[in-house]
């Protein structure tokens, strides 16, 4: 068996990682947030950066500091509970939200800037035949996904450089006032606008995956496959950072070629059509339909297998149909409805996932694991509703004396506080109490 990898297994192991991440969320929000950001776009794109890449990047890395899996992640954790978080995750960033965001930014980017007067009836058939096409796929449990990541994941990585280059020699309008909640919390908002990207939910599920690659590669050593799968993590980080900066940017300059925009696949699909004309947006729809539809393979592909272990009536090709009709019903909500959706959804559970990343890197301090885990992730929920709530309209004024409550994250501080209180509680167990 082979101890090491190859610079060039590595390099591919890192474009693999990168591609699973470059999805649609990865595409449509940073140029909205830089549109909306305007002059404050330095600050927004920091926070935006580190929730959409730092937090994915220490999640690929908690998976490998606990063994790979889910269940090293969630070993202090009641089966119980280990699962019905899993099955929550899997859920939004299938057939809820993640992949049916992905038809939608392909029909957005892809479909519709080619038509004139599209209505729902054009995205209800667009959506029946993209989902289709993805069961068809799904359906051999993605052995083409890494034939048709290979090729399109540097093709489209080019394709954005291309981009990044063109609106840096030619931006197509000047940087303006900052709007909405930009103008007086352009950082935090930014930083609550990256929990869209939904990566570090992904990561926590990706991580196993390309364990599995690492490990077919012939590398068998805990500390080896520990240690390239953080390797493929800063790859993976590092592109999606070059991919974020430079829309960023186009948003920020987009006012003049996207003032009636309403999402940022609009304020793209304008923009490249301002820069390129009807040639270059042929180009770029093409590779966006194609990069959104092996998101989705893979989304589709890993929610069927992983459900297909819970249930024994349904098989794992019996879940990929009811995933992507699932996925087909939810797209013809349209992108701008089905964003607002889910935004309550990501603040409610994105600061636990946050808090199961943060015990894994401190568990080894502290003596009682079972509680803490218990306590910790406990606390960042509740915290978490209040957020929630306060996005829906709900009259949650009372919490207003909680740090950090105006700006969205009045789970930080109580979280932090139970983090540091666990390690002076409990005694210590020993490790197979908690298997």
């Amino acid at each position: 068996m082979r101890e090491s990898l190859k610079v060039s297994d590595i390099l591919a192991l890192g474009f693999m990682t990168f591609a699973f991440f470059l999805g649609a969320g990865n595409i449509i929000f940073p140029p909205q947030a830089g549109f909306l950001a305007g002059e404050h776009t330095f600050s927004a794109m920091l926070g935006f950066l580190i929730t959409a890449v730092g937090l994915p990047l220490i999640g690929i890395i908690a998976v490998a500091v606990a063994g790979g899996g889910w269940k090293g992640l969630t070993r202090d954790l009641p089966t119980s509970v280990a699962t019905l978080m899993a099955v929550l995750i899997f859920i939004i960033i299938g057939p809820a939200f993640a992949a049916p965001r992905a038809g939608l930014v392909a029909y957005e980017m892809g479909f519709k800037p080619f038509l004139t007067g599209a209505g729902q009836l054009e995205l209800s058939l667009f959506s029946v035949v993209f989902f289709a096409i993805a069961m068809f796929f799904s359906l051999s449990q993605g052995k083409l996904i890494d034939t048709i990541g290979k090729l399109l994941t540097p093709a489209l990585f080019a394709a954005l450089a291309v981009l990044a280059i063109a609106v840096v020699v030619n931006p197509q309008g000047d940087i303006v006032a900052a709007q909405g909640a930009y103008v007086d919390q352009a950082f935090t908002t930014g930083f609550l606008e990256g929990y869209n990207t939904m990566d570090t939910f992904a990561a926590l599920m990706f991580g196993m995956l390309i364990v599995d690659v690492i490990r077919k590669k012939g590398i068998t050593s805990e500390s080896q496959t520990c240690k390239y799968l953080i390797y493929a993590g800063i790859i993976a980080a590092g592109g999606l950072a070059f991919v974020y900066i430079s829309l960023f940017y186009l948003g920020a300059t987009a006012s003049s070629v996207a003032g009636g925009a309403s999402n940022g696949g609009e304020i793209l699909a304008a923009y490249v059509l301002a820069l390129f004309g009807p040639a270059g947006q042929i180009i770029l729809s093409t590779i966006i339909i194609l990069a959104c539809l092996t998101t989705v393979i893979g989304l589709v592909s890993a929610c069927s297998d992983y459900f297909s272990t819970l249930t024994d009536k349904l098989s794992y090709r019996q879940w990929v149909v009811v995933l992507s009709i699932a996925c087909a019903v939810v797209a013809n909500v349209g992108l701008t409805q089905l964003i607002a959706i889910s935004v309550p959804v990501l603040f409610a559970l994105y600061p636990v996932a946050i808090a199961l990343i943060a015990l894994t890197f401190v568990r080894r301090f502290m003596p009682n694991p079972a509680m803490a885990y218990r306590v910790v992730l406990s606390v960042s929920l509740i915290f978490a509703l209040i957020d929630a709530a306060k996005i829906l309209g709900i009259d949650v004024s009372l919490f207003n004396v909680l740090p950090l409550f105006t700006y969205g994250m009045a789970w930080l501080m109580p979280t932090v506080i139970a983090l540091i209180a666990m390690r002076f509680v409990g005694e210590a167990k020993s490790e197979s109490s908690h298997a």
